[in-house]
């Protein structure tokens, strides 16, 4: 498997991560949860934003990386 694939892989799985950590947020009362739920989705967004950035990146020095 390629860097790229790789990559793309953990992407992926980074964004379904987010996406249940905000829906915990929301769904659960205590307020203290909410916002470490909350927290822990913007640092997952972080490195989403930090990964698709690398990948663009790689995708620019090596073209045969780029999605089909």
């Amino acid at each position: 498997m390629t860097v790229g694939k790789q990559l793309k892989t953990t992407l992926s799985s980074l964004k379904s991560a987010q996406a249940s950590l905000e829906s915990f947020a929301l769904e659960t009362e205590s307020q203290t949860a909410k916002q470490v739920f909350s927290q822990f989705a913007d640092q997952t967004k972080s490195i989403v934003e930090g990964i698709e950035a690398r990948i663009q990146e790689i995708e620019t020095q090596e073209p045969q990386y780029k999605a089909r």
